[in-house]
């Protein structure tokens, strides 16, 4: 029998087609402390992707979270650059993109999203929804992402459940739909009840935490005998959701209306098995993309993808810089030669890494929804788009407001060339956008940062990485707003206001020193051009 030109064509798309429908692409968000590293920890364990788990803070025999790499990460318990985890899990294929918990580190997290086709959005059973869980939420909403919901830490003391259910509903106006139940209240966690099956999984703590959980499955007949008056109280709340409707709905929850809610605790590792097996059931697969003219292109056509992250200096041994592509569409092979699609030029693959934390491993192959590194990759930014065959380019990624600014000299000027080099490397990385003007000069750019934070990860990394301590002068504006080169001098010349040039863009910003000096200027000068913009974190009051 022979095989046509067309069916030999057809195969490859056929296999791209097959690869991307078994993975998950899936990001987590939350606010600080509520425990994102050591869920990503633990579904990682699961999986069967590390052998044993780590807390932030690693205590005694416990080690630190391998997702975090950078010394400040690991010696201030938080996360500051996202990783990628690759976890084969069944027939699926997870990656999960690991993102800064720390609200000062919000602009890194939203190119993370622009990445996924899904989030987790993480709750703290104590504390419920928290202010930089709203703002990433509303980054989910913006996007129509849809959104699974797991309650952590329900083996602590907390809220009652219902009275959980009812804030998100409330505040976010996502309708809760849970998959599972939790027997006793936060603190005095006995184990979840399947609301698909009314079975129930009791769990033991294994110590510290380390090793997967063991977990008993009984009836609910056993149950009640194990239980009491505990399994009583679940079972008469779990009731009351099915009086209301709140019943888990595919449609809803892929149009970004509802979210299935799971409860759990990823430090014992409670309830992670119930969350893998939602992401394998319920979590989207890569769709078609879309690019920059707003055309859909087919997951099978020839490979692309978008660098939505930049890193330097991973490994101290070698001073590199990686680009993170998500791919977008076809079958990727290491090797290949790919078109740069904002220069025209070639970039060669021939290096390509998947990265999480200090671990790293050298990838062949990826298929669409997959992120990979790529290596020495000095002439790529974030929001570039790369392919082969037809010229194809995606939309670039936004940028958040700055709401701190801060002049950087070089604290040894015998170190300039060393200087330039790190500042320009941590612009191109995204960690702060650098802004110049001719009245400043070049060795004295301004930084624009999210949060504080920030500053001190610039700090840290240009004494370390680039041997260029610096030093940091504060600046008394608080908000920035995109003007034209029509507007440009009239803005330059107001009190309270300054215009720089983002070196990455060369967009024209007006840095403004509160929000009622912007009301003055803006009542002032109606024809003056100050747009807002895109992606805007909150401007605060100073």
């Amino acid at each position: 029998m022979t095989t046509t030109a067309e069916e030999t064509h057809s195969k490859p798309a056929r296999e791209v087609a097959g690869e991307a429908a078994r993975r998950r692409t899936f990001a987590v968000i939350s606010h600080p402390d509520a425990g994102k590293s050591t869920l990503t920890e633990a579904l990682a364990l699961h999986a069967a992707a590390i052998t044993s788990a780590g807390a932030v803070h690693g205590k005694g025999d416990r080690r630190g979270v391998t997702s975090d790499w950078m010394d400040m990460e690991q010696a201030r318990g938080i996360s500051i650059t996202s990783a990628a985890l690759r976890i084969d899990y069944g027939d699926c294929v997870l990656n999960l993109l690991d993102t800064p918990g720390h609200a000062d580190f919000s602009e890194d997290t939203y190119r993370v999203l622009s990445a996924v086709d899904c989030a987790i959005m993480l709750l703290d059973s104590a504390k419920g929804l928290e202010p930089q869980t709203l703002k990433l939420f509303d980054v989910c909403r913006a996007r129509n992402m849809p959104v699974i919901t797991f309650v952590n830490k329900w083996d602590r003391p907390g809220r009652e459940p219902l009275e959980l259910l009812d804030e998100i509903e409330q505040r976010i106006g996502l309708r809760p739909t849970p998959l599972n139940w939790p027997v006793g209240i936060a603190g005095d966690f006995r184990g979840l009840i399947d609301r698909a099956d009314g079975s129930y999984t009791k769990l033991t703590r294994t110590p510290g935490g380390a090793t997967r959980a063991l977990e008993e499955r009984l009836t609910p007949e056993q149950a009640a005998e194990a239980e009491g008056q505990t399994w009583v109280q679940a079972t008469e709340e779990m009731e009351l959701l099915g009086e209301i409707g709140a019943h888990v709905d595919e449609e809803s929850f892929m149009a970004g209306q509802s979210s299935p809610v799971l409860f759990g605790a990823a430090l014992p590792n409670f309830g992670i098995s119930q969350l893998l097996e939602t992401l394998v059931n319920l979590a989207p697969a890569p769709p078609d993309p879309v690019d920059a003219r707003g055309e859909r292109r087919p997951i099978d056509a020839p490979l692309s993808g978008q660098v939505f992250k930049m890193q330097a200096n991973m490994n101290k041994a070698h001073r590199d810089r990686m680009a993170f592509l998500r791919i977008a569409t076809g079958r990727f092979e290491r090797g290949m030669v790919l078109t740069h699609a904002s220069t025209g030029k070639p970039f060669a693959t021939k290096y390509t890494q998947a990265v999480f934390g200090s671990e790293r491993s050298t990838v062949e192959t990826a298929y669409p929804g997959d992120v990979i590194a790529l290596v020495n990759a000095a002439a790529l930014s974030v929001g570039d788009t790369l392919y082969a065959g037809p010229k194809v380019e995606f939309a670039p990624i936004p940028s958040f407001a700055p709401e701190h600014f801060a002049v950087a000299r070089a604290k040894d000027s015998g170190r300039y060339k060393q200087f330039q080099r790190g500042i320009a490397q941590l612009d191109a990385e995204g960690v702060v956008q650098v802004l110049t003007s001719d009245v400043r000069g070049e060795q004295a750019p301004v930084l624009a940062a999210v949060g504080p934070l920030q500053f001190d990860v610039v700090s840290h990394r240009m004494a370390e990485e680039f041997n260029a301590p610096v030093e940091l002068a504060h600046l008394e504006y608080s908000l920035a707003r995109r003007t034209d080169a029509a507007s440009a001098p009239t803005a330059h010349a107001l009190s309270g206001a300054e215009v720089l040039k983002r070196r990455a863009d060369g967009e024209l910003l007006v840095l403004i020193h509160n929000k009622y000096r912007l009301r003055v200027i803006e009542r002032d000068n109606p024809g003056l051009v100050l747009e807002p913009l895109l992606a805007g974190g909150t401007e605060n009051d100073a």
